[in-house]
């Protein structure tokens, strides 16, 4: 039994933290697993490309982790089968529970070249990339070495080796290896879920998470959670042993509930809700205890010190991308605005304890 069964044996329903490029990094993802206790957590996505050849190991930062975030699943993008192996063979040697595609970010930057929510216009590509992530697991697990990979340079072997060291990560047991998901949307242009996601199953992926939206879309208007139900039931259909979660607009413990009740799902994904609200994923009555009994502004100077101490400045880091957090802390805060526009425009832990001390916040 993986881990997603065993959440859904225990819990009947997964309750996950997306993934969020620029926001699910270590310390927003340990905010969020100490307080809000979400079932499975995701990293941000990292480019298989940038793993494999960027001359910078700073891009595996976004798979960084300790025990305490488990079960959690590192998502990768891209479009080159070769590197999504290796990739793979990297994420075994650091001891993620699980690798997930993503195949469907809407993001220009990704999207135009060929990536992300792209792919559910190339079927093969996307059973090839699930095919060679499989491969490079089961490689490992038969003693393929990380060194070994042609493309994974020996400065990346040693940065993998310093963060397990780092985060106290433990000896790699090559009998529990990561399962394999994806993450997808409804359709390219138009919702087409009954042609791309048959490719997809079949494949022997573990979970598929459904955003209901079209790449088209983005995030504009509202997600189509009769469409993600219609993909439940194909799903239940074809390969019940898939787990599958929906994505899109849902804001609390509550509504989760009440989509996976109303459309037959494994579990639901929180994204953007989660901001500046780690109590998201309890029920109301803990949500509310919390609330209480919890001041949230210590929480957000919790987060930013967490922040400074796993990117400090002594090895080339900013705090800038810690300020979109503390603005998001500041929602439905009398003096809202004020408030937020000096916390955005802290460069440091101390500052931003100065402004919240300012306004009698702590």
């Amino acid at each position: 039994m993986n881990f997603w069964q065993k959440i859904l044996a225990e819990k009947k329903m997964i309750l996950a933290l997306s993934p969020m490029d620029g926001v699910t990094d270590f310390p927003f993802r340990a905010i969020n697993k100490k307080y809000g206790q979400a079932d499975l957590i995701f990293t941000e996505f990292a480019s298989v490309e940038g793993v494999c050849r960027s001359t910078s190991t700073k891009i595996l930062n976004h798979f960084d982790f300790n025990d305490a975030q488990r079960p959690l699943v590192a998502q990768v993008f891209g479009k080159t089968p070769a590197f999504f192996k290796q990739a793979a063979v990297l994420l075994c040697e650091l001891g993620v529970d699980g690798i997930d595609i993503n195949m469907g970010c809407p993001a220009p930057t990704v999207a135009n070249h060929g990536s992300g929510a792209a792919i559910i216009k190339n079927p093969e590509l996307a059973k090839e990339l699930i095919r060679v992530v499989q491969e490079g697991i089961a490689e490992w697990k038969n003693g393929l070495e990380l060194k070994d990979c042609p493309d994974i340079s020996p400065k990346t072997v040693m940065a993998v080796a310093d963060k397990k060291k780092n985060f106290a990560l433990p000896d790699i047991d090559r009998k529990k290896i990561p399962t394999v998901s994806v993450k997808t949307r409804i359709g390219f242009d138009h919702e087409e879920i009954d042609t791309w996601l048959p490719h997809l199953l079949g494949m022997r992926l573990v979970a598929i998470s459904l955003h209901g939206r079209t790449l088209k879309q983005g995030y504009s208007g509202k997600a189509d959670w009769s469409v993600i139900g219609r993909a439940a039931a194909l799903i239940k259909k074809e390969d019940p042993s898939v787990v599958f979660l929906g994505n899109g607009d849902v804001t609390d413990y509550e509504e989760a509930m009440e989509k996976v009740k109303q459309y037959n799902l494994d579990g639901v994904l929180i994204g953007r809700a989660s901001f500046g609200q780690p109590f998201i994923f309890l029920p109301k009555a803990e949500r509310e205890k919390a609330l209480a009994e919890k001041n949230i502004f210590k929480i957000a100077l919790e987060h930013a010190k967490l922040f400074e101490a796993t990117y400090p400045e002594s090895e080339g880091y900013k705090f800038l991308p810690m300020r979109k957090h503390l603005a998001w802390y500041t929602k439905g805060v009398e003096q809202a605005a004020l408030i937020r526009s000096e916390l955005v425009r802290s460069n440091n832990s101390l500052e931003v304890e100065a402004v919240l001390r300012k306004y009698k916040l702590i």
